[in-house]
């Protein structure tokens, strides 16, 4: 059987972590800011954890 290739742009978007948790960063942060309010895109710097929904699909992504 051939190797899984790394889907690469799912690679540049997110990092697995120790425990096999995936982390990303929060959407609605790139433009219309000007409504949100200083605390809501304050949170939005930081990074979140994918939630377990989609964590299965990403471990299929970045074998």
């Amino acid at each position: 059987m051939p190797k899984i290739k790394t889907h690469r742009g799912a690679a540049k978007r997110f990092k697995k972590t120790a425990s096999g948790k995936f982390k990303g960063s929060h959407a609605f942060h790139s433009h219309i800011l000007g409504k949100k309010s200083p605390k809501r895109k304050r949170n939005l710097r930081k990074a979140t954890f994918i939630s377990d929904a989609d964590t299965k699909q990403l471990r299929r992504l970045l074998p």
